[in-house]
């Protein structure tokens, strides 16, 4: 069956539905994912605190989505290697350092940009 044809296929809605119960499967078995929204929230509080405007409500607000998307993708990739190589593989648990390197490495960059936006957000307030 080719995707999006056919009666075996779900509709929108429940695709959306699917895509928030896997959001919500997340926030309950992983740890990352509560740490990275916990940084969001963090990240907002101190938008409101230091009254950014709107660019840098952007640039956080995206910056806060990439990473928890990050962290969605990293989890589903270990979630299948872990189905798929249940024992210990060295090409498994490269997969998976690979994939966290990927979050890490961007919660790296994500962190200089919001130093950059709230030192910026701060100083114009002194």
């Amino acid at each position: 069956m080719m995707p999006g044809h056919g009666s075996k296929h779900p509709t929108f809605r429940r695709s959306f539905l699917f895509a928030i119960q896997g959001f919500r499967t997340a926030i309950q078995t992983e740890r990352n994912i509560k740490v990275m929204l916990c940084g969001a929230v963090f990240a907002v509080t101190m938008g409101l605190a230091l009254r950014i405007n709107p660019i840098e409500w952007a640039i956080v607000l995206l910056c806060c989505g990439v990473v928890v998307a990050a962290e969605l993708i990293n989890t589903a990739i270990e979630t299948v290697v872990d189905l798929v190589s249940p024992e210990y593989h060295p090409l498994a648990g490269r997969a998976k350092d690979i994939a966290a390197g990927a979050v890490w490495s961007l919660c790296f960059v994500v962190a200089v940009v919001g130093i950059t936006v709230f030192v910026n957000a701060l100083l114009r307030l002194l």
